[in-house]
Parts: structure tokens; C-alpha cells; sequence
């Protein structure tokens, strides 16, 4: 789910064409997702106690697993669709994941998030204008304590011709000039701008829409 500063558009789930009844099992198919949603887990690793926040958890399957990796985690789920939002309630059932209607860069006024131990997006940044998806970075830095960590998984720098080719078809659909600088690689950059430091890319995984890339950062302490 992408998110805007100023109003409340955003590209929803699938994009502007899809049906957001589809999105699990699209996802699932299109992104591999069981490969770079488990490694995400792991490389969070979450412990009981932590605070975590995922901004624009969308139907929630992350926010749920971090809860499942280690129950007794404070899990936030972010997000400004309440259709989603609606799914991932529903799949929740017994996890006790906190969800939150709201803008992935306007948190600030949200005191409960402030101060947190961990903080995650997956598949949001790349529908995102520049100057939003620099704005959601300085949220995520402004709500993690001093020493706190980042971690996104989302599209990176394309680096192949087929991984590009791939690509294209999340173009297609979230539109071109919001997904080309993550095809270009900007998201390191833009994440030491946001005042980051650490900034890592763990993993690149490809997958039928191109490669995901899996990033960590650090607030310093």
C-alpha cells in the first residue's frame, strides 16, 4: 500500500486494476512470496517485548507473522485503506496485532508508535513518489528510539536485462514514474538521507515480477 502526505490518495493494493479480494493469492503467485516474506521474518527478527511497527501492512501477513515468530511482541499494523485493513482483522483471529488507519507518513500525533524497537515496510515504497517515499523513510526514522532498527523488503535496482523485462509489468500497473527510481537502485540513498546509517541491501531475491530486495538500517543511538 503507497501512501501520500497531503491527502488521501494512494495507489491501493494490485494497483489502480486490481480486485483487492485477489491480493493474497496474488502476491503469493506473482512474488514469491513465501521466499522473501520468511526471510524478512528472520532478518527482523522480533523478540517478545519489542515494540514493532509495519507501515502499510496492507491485509497484514507480515504484522501477523512477526506475532506468530514471537507472541508476546507489541505488533502495529499501518495502513490508509480500510479494506484492507477489514481483511487483515479478519485473518488475525487470536494474534494479537494492534491496527492503525492512518497514513504511513503522518504517525506522529500516534503516541504508541513513538519509540519503538523495530520498524518494517514490504511492497510500498516502489508505488510511491520520491519525495513520499522520502517522507515515509523520516517517519520511520522520527518513530524508532535510538538505536532501533529499519527493514524493507520491497523492488530494488533491477540488474538484469530479464529481472527489468520482469519488472515492467509492475510498471504497467502502479505506473512507470513512481517504480523507476526503485528500478534504478535509489532506496540506499534515500534511506542515509532520511538519516539512517548502517543501510545495507541483505538479499535480492528474483521472482516473476523482478527482483525484491531486502535492506536493513540503523537510527543512531
Amino acid at each position: 500500500m503507497a501512501m501520500t502526505t497531503t491527502s488521501n490518495d494512494f495507489v491501493p493494493a494490485l494497483g489502480r486494476a486490481g480486485n483487492i479480494d485477489r491480493y493474497d493469492r496474488v502476491i503469493a503467485l506473482m512474488t514469491r512470496e513465501r521466499r522473501w516474506r520468511s526471510a524478512l521474518v528472520e532478518l527482523i527478527d522480533p523478540q517478545p517485548g519489542e515494540r514493532i511497527v509495519d507501515i502499510g501492512c496492507g491485509t497484514g501477513t507480515l504484522a501477523i507473522a512477526l506475532w506468530q515468530k514471537a507472541p508476546g511482541a507489541l505488533v502495529t499494523g499501518v495502513d490508509p485503506d480500510p479494506a484492507v485493513l477489514a481483511i487483515a482483522r479478519a485473518k488475525a483471529a487470536a494474534a494479537p496485532v494492534d491496527w492503525v488507519h492512518a497514513m504511513g507518513d503522518a504517525l506522529d500525533d500516534i503516541p504508541h508508535l513513538a519509540g519503538c524497537d523495530r520498524i518494517t515496510s514490504s511492497l510500498v515504497l516502489h508505488q510511491c513518489p520520491v519525495a513520499v517515499k522520502s517522507s515515509i523513510l523520516r517517519q520511520k526514522w522520527r518513530l524508532l528510539r535510538p538505536g532501533g532498527q529499519m527493514f524493507i523488503a520491497d523492488y530494488g535496482e533491477q540488474r538484469s536485462f530479464l529481472m527489468r523485462l520482469l519488472f515492467r509489468q509492475v510498471q504497467m500497473i502502479d505506473g512507470f514514474d513512481l517504480t523507476e527510481p526503485n528500478a534504478k537502485g535509489c532506496l540506499p540513498g534515500l534511506m542515509e538521507d532520511a538519516g539512517f546509517e548502517d543501510v545495507a541491501e541483505r538479499a535480492v531475491i528474483p521472482t516473476p515480477t523482478g527482483s525484491i530486495s531486502l535492506y536493513s538500517a540503523v537510527k543512531p543511538g
